[in-house]
């Protein structure tokens, strides 16, 4: 006969959309111990595990703040309610937690009102007026302002603790346990939200059908709701303004819009660098889930994601983002990363939507080998050794070449075919190793030189460059060249960027994002820094802020339509880093819109 040992789960707090998979230990005759799933299609010792979820719910309805979803909410503010704001949005753990969120909350409010003014709607009837008989009060808001906050009858104002027990033992009176699965997994919906569920696993004879050990329970934390960032809006910019549709994609036939995301690879989202993000915010289970709904909330005709880990891609990604109608082509790095169990590769991963691209061709760039060619033709042979160690770092670049299945030439050109090349890389990450840096972007662009020779073709290039804008590589993308006096090229101990002039390209290559410094309205440009034109940062940890990711673009052929817009502190909410709750991972999103030029204009 088996019997459990053990049932834990990767988190301890379960999160609504996010699949909840028990690791279950199991004692067999023979005393060894197994963690595989014993079903009834194949028992283990004449027995199968039975497995149950339940829902625990009290007659006393909890609600979560939304700034901290694993605090009971002891505030509501009635501002939101009165403004049909998500009632999720609306509560608070604290008068503290209130106030230190206001700025962020505020935005909530003003956004609310000026849709409803531009209806003709008073801010009053948005609001509401309450006397001594309604169910809230008008107090003093944060910074003077006033604000609806209503204190819950269930709730007690001021400090809270902790409402999240790990283990409950007895059922109170009033409770009801409600059966919501008989599956292993279990994915939790808005029903569960504020209740603890419970799973319970019990091995049952194969034949009789009758258990044969004693139930093994396990009881969660009190299910709490997906943080929701606040949006991102696509920024028209540029002469051509394009028209947006209802779901924010470029409605002219002519444009298109890329993405270029570092999500953050499991193997590298430890609690040890990431210790400020609440580890089932740093789970994988929520990281996927909360990076496929924001990826797939951007609409994007071509995705260009980095670190992405081989399995994830296999086992998650390509089928999931299939189902949204992307295509995907994949290259992972050169060597393999060991977490602590199996091993583990990331990668670069292509998307693109079936309905506006077809694939062409795909080009594979292995640094390492181009290392190796560079090192056998110029490196002396008592210095390969040493030139390999430096050189071969496992980073790669995926180019796609795509056909359009629309058309911006004309009438100039009936019937000429608008290809695409794009692409997307990950250039490595080591602070000491500029010459590597430098050396493997200058071979990215050598080759896409070669595709440009061979046709007249748009060029994207997009991905983690981890270089920062001045840098020696940055300065190679976006001017053509390094000017010899930078102070990265004295960093050449195996001799390789030399002589500086070899270090140029001839692609016109313009960086998406320097359009919000010259096009934006004031409040984009403001998280523009003016000095380099890029964003401020695109990476946010405790430890580093500031840009390490790009789109470029050839100027010659295509023109920037639209941007993303980018984060600020407000939408970080002050002094959070990346990843958080709300955001999956320590980069941002970029994403831009582009319109292919007529042939005869360029």
């Amino acid at each position: 006969m088996v019997s459990v040992l053990r049932v834990h789960l990767p988190s301890e707090i379960p999160i609504v959309g996010c699949e909840l998979t028990p690791y279950v230990v199991l004692k067999r005759l023979d005393g060894s111990a197994s963690t595989e799933d014993v079903n009834e299609a194949s028992p283990v010792d004449g027995c199968f595990l039975r497995y149950r979820w339940y829902r625990i719910q009290s007659d006393k309805k909890v609600q979560v703040c939304s700034i901290h979803p694993t605090e009971q909410a002891t505030l509501q503010c009635l501002g939101c309610v009165k403004a049909k704001i998500p009632i999720s949005k609306s509560y608070h753990c604290s008068p503290k937690c209130f106030s230190d969120a206001w700025q962020h909350h505020r935005a909530l409010h003003d956004r609310a009102t000026s849709a409803v003014n531009e209806n003709g709607t008073e801010e009053e009837e948005l609001f509401g007026r309450f006397n001594s008989s309604g169910s809230g009060a008008l107090n003093s808001g944060p910074s003077g302002s006033t604000s609806n906050v209503a204190q819950s009858p269930s709730m007690n104002n001021g400090t809270t603790t902790p409402s999240y027990p790990a283990i409950i033992t007895e059922r109170s009176g009033g409770e009801t346990w409600f059966e919501v699965a008989r599956t292993k997994t279990y994915t939790p919906t808005a029903d569960d939200i504020g209740h603890v569920l419970k799973f319970e696993c019990v091995p049952v004879d194969v034949e009789t059908r009758i258990p044969v050990g004693s139930s093994f329970p396990y009881f969660t934390s009190r299910v709490i709701p997906a943080p929701s960032p606040s949006p991102r809006r696509l920024i028209p910019v540029g002469d051509v303004m394009s028209n947006l549709d209802s779901d924010g994609r470029a409605a002219s036939s002519g444009t298109f819009t890329v993405l270029s995301y570092n999500i953050l690879s499991d193997v590298y989202a430890t609690n040890e660098l990431y210790s400020y993000c609440p580890s089932w915010a740093l789970s994988w289970p929520y990281r996927r889930q909360n990076l496929l709904r924001e990826i797939v909330g951007y609409h994007a005709d071509i995705l260009c994601l980095q670190e992405v880990q081989s399995d994830h891609f296999e086992e998650f990604f390509a089928p999931e983002l299939d189902k949204h109608g992307y295509q995907a082509l994949y290259k992972k790095k050169t060597a393999e990363v060991y977490n602590g169990s199996p091993y583990a590769i990331d990668g670069c991963a292509t998307f693109f939507r079936r309905d506006r691209f077809s694939h062409v061709k795909k080009y594979e760039v292995e640094f390492n080998k181009a290392a190796q060619s560079l090192t056998e033709a110029v490196i002396p042979t008592a210095q390969k050794k040493n030139a390999l160690n430096r050189l071969l770092k496992d980073n790669i670049a995926l180019i796609v070449v795509l056909e359009a299945k629309f058309s911006n030439q004309g009438a100039d050109a009936p019937g000429k075919r608008q290809l695409l090349c794009v692409a997307n890389t990950h250039i490595n990450v080591h602070h000491d190793l500029k010459d590597v840096k430098l050396w493997q972007v200058h071979t990215l662009l050598k080759g896409l030189e070669k595709i440009a020779v061979s046709a007249d073709i748009p060029m994207l290039v997009c991905g983690d460059f981890n270089s920062v804008p001045g840098s020696s590589p940055h300065a190679l993308l976006a001017m053509g060249k390094v000017d010899p006096m930078h102070s990265e090229l004295a960093v050449d101990p195996l001799g390789i960027l030399r002589p500086a002039s070899k270090l140029t390209h001839q692609l016109p290559l313009v960086s998406a994002y320097s359009s919000f410094v010259r096009m934006a309205p004031d409040q984009h440009r403001r998280r523009m820094d003016p000095t380099t034109n890029e964003p401020l940062f695109t990476n946010c940890t405790r430890d580093f802020i500031g840009t390490l990711d790009y789109i470029f673009y050839t100027a010659d052929s295509l023109m920037v339509d639209s941007l993303l817009e980018l984060l600020d502190e407000d939408s970080l909410r002050k002094d959070t880093a990346l990843p958080s709750p709300e955001w999956s991972s320590d980069h941002i999103a970029l994403l831009a819109g582009f319109r292919c030029m007529p042939r005869s204009r360029r």
